[in-house]
């Protein structure tokens, strides 16, 4: 597996998305990402010349505090059962310096040692069943509402 930080070319980022989450339409968000570099981190993995798994940090802020919210986090299906997923957590969690937060199944990232955030609220309400999702790693003490930029400034990524 063939690892880079760097964003990768639009088209080929978003067919990866698509495959990875074939019953989501991430393509508005993927998009917005993708036109702000100097705030979001994208690792890619490549196989036989192909993206084959990929995951984000998106620069944030709690209060004046810096914060990185990780994902989107996806694996091609043709490639998943092999470690990757882990992997992409692994290596995103070794680029980053920040308290991180991230929206996601609580079994997966409990793996890394991510708990469930009780004192920073994400941009806008969560359904009272994804309360569980709402984690973060290194946060201890901080509280306050997530800001996050422009690209994740839209409801519906968070009902």
């Amino acid at each position: 597996m063939n690892w880079t930080y760097a964003s990768p070319e639009l088209s080929q980022w978003l067919d990866l998305t698509q495959a990875c989450f074939p019953d989501e339409d991430l393509s508005a968000l993927i998009t917005a990402l993708y036109k702000e570099p100097a705030v979001v981190d994208v690792l890619m993995g490549q196989a036989g010349g192909s993206s084959v798994a990929m995951g984000c940090l998106t620069q944030c802020r709690v209060g004046e505090q810096a914060v990185s919210l990780l994902g989107p986090i996806g694996v091609h299906p043709d490639y998943q059962g092999q470690g990757l997923g882990r992997a992409v957590v692994e290596k995103l969690m070794d680029f980053v310096s920040n308290p991180v937060l991230v929206l996601g199944d609580p079994r997966f990232y409990g793996r890394f040692g991510f708990k469930a955030e009780q004192g920073i609220e994400p941009p806008y309400p969560l359904p009272k069943e994804w309360a569980p999702a709402w984690q973060s790693l290194g946060c201890d003490g901080l509280s306050g509402v997530l800001t996050v930029p422009t690209p994740w400034q839209v409801p519906a990524y968070w009902t």
